[in-house]
């Protein structure tokens, strides 16, 4: 009897269990996990893509074609979509481990890493993506402070009959972007952030299509397309060193310009399910590159057939175009307004593992306090979330103010991030996941692929790095004009 009892008891709560489980997972509120439902959609994800990509990459595309030429420059574009379009795919597949509608959630990118490969992968995976996150973040902040300043120089030079002189220091508007961002640093998550990708994508847009319409004025009013099938040539303009060198520069700018996988994982766990997360996250890259794919296509063209070997290193900013003077305002309005969102996207992951670390060392140090506010629902205030953010901006900040050299720094980012983060980790997580058979055709494929990835990788970051030693040699802290 007793053992009957005991059976009979352990069979209750096992049913108590199962029922509790039930209760959670068809709740109104929360999700298969606990947490509260997931509201993203297709639209959304693609919303928070295009933020992330479209960024201020496409404003250095002109400058890579006129590196690369007619036929290397949209091939090489091209080839680089359909890499991430493809590892983006399999990166997805790595948002649950094991059954893809079931299986346990990885909440980022380093968790996917930990759950399919685990060991020293984590640990490299963590190194790469924050300091390529905080690559990004200051690459963003000084882009921003580029287009603020470009509008006061249109202004100048409309004012001065393009005659000059109209320079100006970074350094105040790098601050003044800062603070904009220290208190947009207060929104507690990624997923709270979906209108402010909302407003980002829709100013990526707004630029992008300014620049586009320029470039074909200025090649309209001249009748004829600048460039060359093979770029700027050695004779006259460079060197054959510097052309070698601004040629893998060149294809760390385009890698850039699709730099995403760093925050996909983050992305994807702002998903609603059903449909399965990893079925609807591919839906929205595809619809994201393809628009990407489209607008890069144009504005780096038109740039380039523009310009020609001129072309400048920031399409908006670099005054290839001066009239009419209050577009390209608007245009560099619209940048600014896009790199504020966009450097929450890429500041959020790095936000959530610092206070994730912090609370397995100390449980109570994100304790909020409520703030009531009058006709609105109080403030949730967390005293360590608003002092560790808010060091993080000024450090970001003081950073860009050392290092303002756009165009170079896009490179390094995107060369240092591309292979481990674009192509290695989803690989490596895809053979794992499908247990494909080593030297297997398959396996053979992916490694080829791979290999070539981290070749171009290579290659870009040592032109990039050219590219910053070149500056640094002109070059005095807080003292970068323009």
């Amino acid at each position: 009897m007793p053992a009957e009892n005991a059976a009979t008891s352990n069979l209750s709560h096992h049913q108590a269990f199962q029922m509790e489980a039930m209760s959670i997972g068809d709740s109104k509120f929360y999700d298969d996990d606990g947490r509260l439902k997931r509201t993203g959609s297709v639209w959304t994800a693609s919303s928070h893509i295009i933020t992330a990509v479209i960024g201020s990459g496409v404003l250095s595309l002109a400058w890579a074609i006129a590196q690369l030429g007619w036929v290397a420059g949209p091939a090489v574009m091209i080839l680089f979509s359909m890499v991430t379009l493809y590892t983006s795919s399999l990166l997805a597949q790595c948002y649950r481990s094991g059954d893809p509608v079931s299986g346990k959630r990885n909440y980022t990118y380093m968790d996917a890493v930990r759950s399919i490969l685990g060991g020293v992968s984590v640990k490299l995976c963590g190194m790469f993506q924050y300091l390529n996150l905080i690559g990004i973040v200051v690459g963003y902040t000084i882009a921003a402070s580029i287009s603020m300043m470009a509008i006061k120089k249109s202004n100048c030079f409309y004012s001065s009959g393009d005659k000059g002189p109209c320079h100006e220091s970074s350094s105040q508007y790098i601050m003044i972007f800062g603070i904009i961002e220290i208190f947009l640093s207060q929104i507690p998550d990624f997923d709270q952030i979906w209108w402010l990708s909302t407003v980002a994508a829709i100013m990526s847009f707004t630029y992008s299509i300014i620049g586009l319409s320029l470039g074909i004025a200025k090649v309209a009013e001249r009748g004829t397309f600048k460039g060359s099938l093979m770029g700027i040539i050695r004779a006259g303009t460079v060197s054959e060193t510097q052309k070698i060198w601004r040629t893998s520069q060149a294809l760390g700018d385009i890698a850039f310009a699709y730099s995403y996988a760093v925050v996909l994982i983050e992305i994807q766990d702002t998903l609603k399910s059903p449909p399965c997360e990893a079925k609807t996250m591919k839906k929205a890259t595809k619809v994201s590159i393809a628009v990407t794919t489209t607008f890069y296509m144009l504005c780096g063209c038109m740039g380039y057939a523009a310009f020609g070997d001129a072309a400048p290193g920031n399409l908006l900013t670099g005054f290839g175009f001066y009239n009419p003077y209050w577009l390209v305002d608007i245009a560099n309005a619209a940048i600014v307004i896009h790199l504020v969102g966009a450097y929450q996207v890429f500041a959020q992951p790095i936000f959530a593992f610092v206070e994730k670390w912090a609370a397995q060392r100390w449980p109570n140090i994100n304790r909020d306090f409520k703030i009531p506010i009058p006709g609105l629902p109080p403030y949730k205030l967390s005293p360590f979330r608003l002092i560790w953010r808010t060091v993080f901006v000024m450090l970001t900040t003081v950073t860009s103010m050392l290092l303002p050299f756009f165009n170079d720094i896009v490179g390094v980012i995107g060369a240092l991030g591309f292979w481990p983060l674009t192509v290695n980790f989803p690989v490596k997580m895809y053979i794992k996941q499908k247990n494909i058979a080593k030297w297997s055709t398959k396996w053979i494929t992916l490694q080829i692929f791979s290999m070539a990835c981290l070749m171009v990788s290579l290659i870009a970051a040592v032109g990039s790095l050219a590219g910053v030693l070149l500056d640094l040699k002109k070059y005095k802290p807080f003292q970068s004009n323009y």
